[in-house]
Parts: C-alpha cells; sequence; structure tokens
C-alpha cells in the first residue's frame, strides 16, 4: 500500500460524561469553559499541523474522532472540525471514511441525523454490554434498552455503516451471560462487531478492585470459553473475521484501524494524541490547559517525539500487521525496510512455524487457529 497516500486523520476528545472504572485514556468530565477552549486550540492546531511538510506530504483516506466520548461536543461542532479538516488537508477521495464514536445516552435522533448530513458515514457505538447490570458494573450511562435504541434511531439518521463495541471477561461475567449479549448484538444486524477481553490498565479503579480482590476476574479455561462462543455465534453470519478483535461484512472493515495495523502514516489531533509521521512518533500533551497554551503560542502541541532504528520500526510492523487474519506481506516488507522476515527471525520464526502458532503461505506470514487465541505470547516472541 503507499503509505503516504492512506493517511488517517484522528482527534481526539478528550470529555466523557463519566469515568469509566477500566478506562486508561486521557479523557475526563468537562468543566465550564473546557469544550470551547478544546474547539478553538483544536481548530489552531490543524491550522498549524497543515503547514508542516511532512503532513503536507500526506493524502488522507480517513477521518477518526474518537475519545473519551465525542458525541458530548456539540453536532455543529463536530461539523466545523470535520469542514476545516476537509478544507485544510488533501484527501484521496470525495468520500473518505469519516467515523466518530458515540456513546449512547449522549445524542439523540436530531443529532445523529444532523452528523449524517455533514458528512460523517461510519458510527463506532460504545455499547461494551446488553447486560444492564454489566453496564453499571463497568460504569457506563446507557442501558441495553438505550444501545438498542441508539443503533435504531442511526439508521433512521441513514447511517448504513455501523460498528459497536463490546467487552468481555468482565468481573463476574459467565458464559452464558456472554452469548446472551453475542445473541442480541447479532439480531442488530451490525456491519462491524469490535470485540475485546477486558484487559486490567494499571491506576484505573478497575487495578485497585482487582488488587483489593473485590471481584473475580474470569479465568482462563472461561475466557477460551467466551471466544469459543464469538465463533459459533460469528461463524454462521456474513461477518468475518479481519482482526484479532473485529470482525466486519464484505467491505465494511475499518479502513482508518487497518491503517494503523499496517504501520501507516496518521497524524493525531487534540490532547493526548498520537501521530506516525515518516518514522516518526509524536505525542500531544495529555493536559488540556497545557495544550491550549501550547498551541495558542503557535507549536503544534507535541512534547514528545520517538525516532525508531530501521530494525524496530520492522519489528513493531511485523507485529502489528499479526493483528490482522491477513497477516504481513513478506514482498512488502522488504521492500519497505530491506528486510527479509525469515531470515531476521531464523529459529524464533521456525519454532513458532513448528508448533502451528504461525503459518507461512502466499508469501505472508500469519497467526494460525491456534495461534490466534494466544497472540500475545507469539507477539512477544517476535518484538
Amino acid at each position: 500500500m503507499e503509505l503516504t497516500a492512506s493517511a488517517g486523520l484522528y482527534v481526539h476528545v478528550p470529555f466523557c460524561r463519566r469515568k469509566c472504572p477500566y478506562c486508561s485514556f486521557y479523557s475526563f468530565p468537562p468543566q465550564p469553559g473546557d469544550i470551547t477552549r478544546f474547539l478553538a486550540a483544536t481548530q489552531t492546531q490543524m491550522r498549524l499541523a497543515a503547514t508542516l511538510p511532512k503532513v503536507r506530504a500526506l493524502t488522507f483516506a480517513t477521518v477518526f474522532f474518537g475519545g473519551g466520548t465525542p458525541s458530548l461536543l456539540p453536532v455543529e461542532a463536530l461539523a466545523d472540525l470535520l469542514t476545516e479538516a476537509r478544507r485544510l488537508f488533501a484527501f484521496a477521495s470525495e468520500e473518505p471514511e469519516i467515523t466518530v464514536e458515540i456513546n449512547p445516552g449522549t445524542i439523540d435522533a436530531a443529532g445523529l441525523f444532523f452528523l449524517r448530513r455533514a458528512g460523517f458515514n461510519r458510527l463506532s457505538i460504545g455499547v461494551q454490554s446488553l447486560n444492564d447490570e454489566e453496564l453499571r458494573l463497568l460504569g457506563r450511562i446507557h442501558s441495553g434498552a438505550a444501545a438498542r435504541d441508539s443503533i435504531t434511531a442511526a439508521r433512521r439518521a441513514g447511517f448504513d455503516n455501523l460498528s459497536f463495541d463490546l467487552m468481555y471477561g468482565l468481573p463476574g461475567q459467565g458464559v452464558d451471560s456472554w452469548q446472551a449479549t453475542l445473541d442480541q448484538a447479532m439480531t442488530l444486524a451490525p456491519a462491524h462487531l469490535s470485540m475485546y477481553e477486558l484487559t486490567i490498565e494499571e491506576g484505573t479503579p478497575f487495578a485497585l478492585g482487582a488488587e483489593r480482590k473485590e471481584w473475580r476476574l474470569s479465568d482462563e479455561d472461561e475466557i477460551l470459553a467466551m471466544m469459543a462462543a464469538i465463533d459459533s455465534t460469528i461463524g454462521p453470519s456474513d461477518l468475518e473475521r479481519y482482526e484479532i478483535s473485529n470482525y466486519a461484512a464484505i467491505g465494511r472493515q475499518c479502513r482508518h484501524n487497518l491503517n494503523y495495523w499496517h504501520n501507516g502514516f496518521y497524524l493525531g489531533l487534540g490532547p493526548g494524541a498520537v501521530s506516525g509521521l515518516d518514522g516518526e512518533r509524536r505525542i500531544v500533551v495529555a493536559d488540556l490547559t497545557t495544550f491550549c497554551r501550547t498551541v495558542t503560542a503557535g507549536q503544534p502541541g507535541w512534547h514528545e517525539t520517538e525516532r525508531l532504528d530501521r530494525e524496530a520500526a520492522f519489528r513493531e510492523t511485523v507485529v502489528m500487521g499479526l493483528r490482522m487474519t491477513a497477516g504481513v506481506d513478506l514482498a512488502h516488507l522488504r521492500q519497505r525496510f530491506g528486510i527479509d522476515l525469515p531470515q531476521y527471525y531464523g529459529t524464533t520464526l521456525a519454532r513458532l512455524l513448528d508448533l502451528q502458532l504461525l503459518a507461512l503461505r502466499d508469501g505472508r506470514v500469519f497467526l494460525t487457529g491456534k495461534g490466534l487465541p494466544l497472540a500475545n505470547q507469539v507477539m512477544a516472541e517476535l518484538v
């Protein structure tokens, strides 16, 4: 793929109505004036970034508004940010993939209709569970019924590219409860499903609860049974697994995330956002006040820049690429980095092939069905 012609633009909206106890992203409930400051500073940052040679060399194929909860912003403000991005940056087509994350209970039918007419053509809905008790445990502000209502309203507003997120391995969640959520989710006919095992992130209330043994996490056998439930439920549908945690109907894969998994180029705007530009990773300060002050002073807002050497960038591209079921293309890796993957990994690759955790076929290396549930261990061998 031509990296400079398929770049992604990400806008991080750091606001949420209530911080979820499992979340480690930079986000917080906004105080009076925070949203106004954020909007002004982010538009300024856009204009500053658009003048940089490494950004001007890019043609964008996707836009993604994430967070936090972007749907806490006024829909007019989201539309203005998108309009400014379309004005400032070069795009590969008249209709790039433009995603906005929403949470049920933070936007109404009129708002969804407005966003669709403003050019947003993909929704990522933070459902997480369709079990009300699990939603309360997760600190979500919506019910299962509200999630279903949001999906119905989105379709009526004209969104036919709908994705929603689900989580499994929750404290106290059994296989039967997870199966019930899966069954309900499939009746909603998603174009895309993202299903993630709960990860206990350091510094979160969930991490403290685990340390205090306030609840029991699912054990390995239960997690494997939940994964098996995904396979048996999704398998007969028209959704195909294209990444470790993601399933999509034909033509509905998330192009923005595919660019990440190919270790492509992307520009991140907003406090806490990360950019990957021509071998450099640039990180925006994760503090709203500092972010606003920095960009107002005429700086793009990056407080940290990291450049990987060729081999480190190669390994990162391999590990990220193996998240996709199609795996990594050996010829593309040689062309991009001048490194031959089988020769580079040598006996490590041979052992993983012998264990049937990886397969090498038709010029690609990919995780096998046996290797997918053990992806983290496999990737640890290659990083």
